[in-house]
């Protein structure tokens, strides 16, 4: 097999998905806008073959290095980055050079906002109501209807980015004011818990791995307030959760590819989708699925590629696995030799986290690992009580 990996070089952690791919044998022709020389060497030594672009926004450039891939190995039997910013992109590719997976179509039905809030409401998932962002006064003749607040945020966007509240009619004119809102939407606003729904469909759309973990706060607070966030992965996944999952999961008819869909756990109990995303959950959350599960969902992953049945695949989630975000700058009453000494085998790792994570992750994350909630809560509380 020949599989065309866009950006396989970030996240940095994407080389466990280009490792897996060839464990099996496959090719793996990547196309990035790192310098090849500037790879980390593990990475290097994984890629069949690499073509360095500048700019991975170029499509041209994409369609040249896929066209050469295709004259120097055969044909292209998949293309893919496992990445939101890339989905486009690799759509188009897959069309051109006649590729199974998303195309274009499917992208602009399932990535978008509105498209996701009319895929929903047409199935009878719950989701918050949503329309197009025209002008002002639609806006706020909306909130007449749902009331407020609303949240106002780009209808094809990642990490809340450029994403705000809005809670009276003077605070849409000031956002009128202040910037341009074309290609937003204007979504109710939901207040409840962000849990997710993450896994792997194979090819016939069946389920082959599912897992589920709770955001301490929302993104968009996280990114707005700079909020400490923390993430942390369930053992069990409520009946209500996982029967709404299976369904919004069918509905968005996705084949042989990962899924993350955020929903709000509401105070009765009940869930509402807020968002789906055609690739795995973002940051490290693949490698906490892995720590809670002693699992490997890299190679998981790959041997659905390569047309293995996996529908067989066995797990049962041992560990709760948490994400405990740091904001440098703040003050915190434990240092960084304090978590050390205090988490013990518990501390799995400790990273900067990239640049374009800060803003949502923290500039630094600890990830630990607990059999019971209470003892994991017990260490997040250590790791993020201010000074």
């Amino acid at each position: 097999m020949n599989v065309v990996f866009i950006s396989p070089h970030f996240p940095p952690q994407f080389v466990h998905f280009v490792s897996a791919l060839r464990s099996l044998g496959i090719n793996v022709l990547g196309i990035g806008d790192a310098p090849y020389d500037t790879l980390r060497p593990e990475l290097r030594e994984k890629l069949t073959e690499y073509f360095f672009t500048p700019r991975l926004d170029d499509y041209d450039a994409l369609l040249r290095a896929t066209g050469y891939f295709t004259w120097r190995h055969g044909r292209i039997d998949r293309i893919d980055s496992l990445n939101e910013t890339w989905l486009e992109v690799e759509a188009r590719l897959r069309e051109d050079f006649h590729v199974p997976g998303l195309l274009p179509t499917d992208i602009s039905r399932l990535r978008s906002k509105q498209g996701m809030h009319d895929v929903f409401k047409g199935a009878g998932v719950p989701h918050p109501d949503a329309i197009p962002v025209r002008d002002a006064a639609g806006v706020k003749a909306f909130a007449r209807n749902v009331g407020y607040p609303l949240v106002l945020k780009p209808d094809v966007g990642v990490g809340a980015a450029r994403t705000f509240k809005v809670s009276t009619d003077a605070e849409v004119d000031a956002a009128f004011g202040e910037s341009s809102l074309s290609g937003y939407v204007a979504q109710a606003f939901v207040r409840g818990t962000i849990v997710t729904y993450d896994g792997l469909v194979d090819r016939d759309g069946q389920i082959v791995f599912v897992f589920s973990h709770e955001y301490s706060d929302g993104i968009m607070e996280s990114v707005l307030e700079r909020r400490d966030l923390a993430i942390w992965s369930h053992k069990e996944i409520p009946a209500a959760l996982d029967k709404l999952g299976r369904k919004a999961v069918s509905v968005l008819g996705l084949r042989e590819r990962w899924f993350h869909l955020e929903f709000f756990r509401l105070s009765d109990g009940s869930y509402v989708a807020l968002e789906a995303n055609l690739r795995p959950p973002g940051a490290y959350l693949p490698d906490m699925m892995n720590y809670a599960c002693d699992i490997d969902v890299y190679l998981l992953w790959a041997r659905m590629m390569a047309g293995e049945d996996v529908r067989g695949f066995r797990y049962a989630p041992k560990y709760h696995v948490c994400h405990a975000s740091r904001r440098s700058g703040r003050q915190y009453r434990y240092g960084h030799q304090d978590v050390v000494k205090r988490l013990g085998d518990a501390l799995l790792l400790h990273r900067a986290m990239p640049s374009v994570y800060q803003s949502a992750l923290g500039d630094e994350m600890y990830l630990t690992r607990h059999q019971e909630l209470p003892a994991m809560l017990d260490a997040l509380r250590f790791i993020q009580t201010h000074a």
